[in-house]
């Protein structure tokens, strides 16, 4: 599919209708774990969509491309309604925040394996460890709560176990910025694969900046502020894989190629007839603003699609499936790593006085008072062991307990694998 020689509609004819744009809410009880996964991105993507072009409209003294901007973003936001509202009355946020960790699970581990770029994969990897152990956390705190098992949420498609512990997770925050990737040179599923995860976890980071003050007890307050300081890291260490010297008009044409190239693959991976109807819809809003961002960029740069994103046609579609193989060895090899620079190595490695000891000093210097520790230990109190639905055995010996949780590991030194 290349969406650069499908025939557009006019983008004032996909303006919505209140009516159009207040959707069907899936059942959070029976519907399928990938239909939600799909809708939290494409949420997210949209977000990320309208924040990028408000950002384009305040650096631009260009009033006819405002212009062209301002329209193209009403409908993004038409968009964002139309998916975020499939989410139903009865889902609470906790429920919702599993289906977050979800996505970061399994679109990190999909990204990965199917990303060319060495160094952008390395960057997924390690980052994939980080969401895997926020999973595990909030299905503690849902268990503790709410007595919700969260394997009903997740059914079998993800495993619920430690991964770096979020207490070894916290960094200074030179070590969060990357080297920026080449996007002139980079394969486009390399482009399009950092697009998507820095959308993804922005949104992630978004979420919990918003609802996490509103849960009903402190401990669930100070997990939701813990784990959002590390979707800070997160979104800082994959936005600063992208290309700085890609000029706005470069850029705007990327986010409307990502879009088209997410709604596509969802439209045809979609089970739900309901939610399939809404990726159709979308992905022909979204081929039109792809094709006013082609004709934007040769008018005001003179340039042609295909010097951004060459040839055009997609890469392999995203299309979500069983990933814990992939997890688990990845958890398995890359337990010990922390952030080092633009590079990686295990904390054993660090020198004494590196920036990673120091921070971590600063922020968990009372172990006892850190959330994402705190709430496994009072599952433990409570139920005598902590809450997990693993297929197999953790593949780290250290984080088999499920009487204590490791908060010495990936943490501190002289502690081996």
């Amino acid at each position: 599919m290349n969406p650069f020689k499908e025939s557009p509609k006019s983008i004032r004819d996909t303006i919505m209708d209140w009516a159009t744009m207040y959707p069907k809410p899936y059942n959070k009880m029976t519907v399928d774990p990938y239909t939600k996964v799909r809708i939290i991105l494409m949420n997210g993507i949209e977000v990320e969509a309208v924040i990028f072009k408000h950002q384009f409209h305040r650096n631009c003294d260009n009033n006819d491309l405002r212009r062209e901007l301002a329209l193209m973003r009403r409908i993004e936001q038409q968009q964002q309604k139309h998916i975020n509202w499939l989410k139903p009355i009865d889902e609470t946020a906790l429920e919702t925040t599993i289906g977050y960790e979800h996505v970061a699970v399994d679109l990190t581990a999909w990204l990965a394996q199917n990303e060319p770029n060495p160094y952008v994969k390395q960057a997924l990897d390690f980052a994939l460890l980080e969401d895997f152990d926020h999973l595990y956390r909030y299905a503690n705190l849902l268990d503790l709560d709410e007595q919700i098992p969260a394997q009903q949420l997740v059914k079998s498609y993800v495993d619920i176990t430690p991964g770096r512990p979020t207490i070894a997770e916290h960094r200074f925050p030179f070590d969060s910025v990357k080297h920026p990737i080449d996007f002139k040179t980079a394969d486009n599923q390399t482009k399009l694969n950092i697009l998507i995860i820095t959308a993804g976890e922005q949104q992630t980071m978004n979420f919990y900046m918003n609802i996490g003050n509103t849960y009903y007890n402190d401990l669930g307050r100070q997990l939701y502020q813990e784990i959002a300081m590390i979707e800070e890291q997160h979104v800082t260490h994959y936005g600063s894989l992208l290309d700085p010297k890609c000029t706005w008009l470069e850029n705007l044409l990327l986010h409307e190629y990502t879009e088209c190239y997410l709604y596509y693959s969802f439209y045809m991976d979609e089970q739900d007839p309901n939610v399939k109807s809404v990726w159709e819809m979308h992905l022909q809003q979204e081929i039109a603003h792809l094709h006013k961002a082609v004709e934007l960029l040769h008018k005001y740069e003179n340039k042609d699609w295909q010097q951004v994103i060459p040839g055009g046609d997609f890469p392999k579609l995203l299309q979500f499936h069983d990933t814990r193989d992939y997890v688990r060895n990845i958890l398995g090899e890359q337990i010990l790593l922390t952030a080092n620079r633009e590079q990686y190595a295990p904390v054993e490695d660090l020198p004494k006085n590196h920036d990673f000891f120091f921070y971590q000093d600063k922020v968990n210097h009372d172990v006892g008072n850190v959330a994402s520790h705190k709430v496994i230990e009072r599952h433990q109190q409570k139920f005598s062991m902590d809450y997990r639905a693993e297929s197999k055995p953790n593949p780290v010996s250290e984080l088999m307990d499920r009487t204590k949780d490791n908060t010495r590991i990936a943490r501190t030194q002289a502690v081996t694998v």
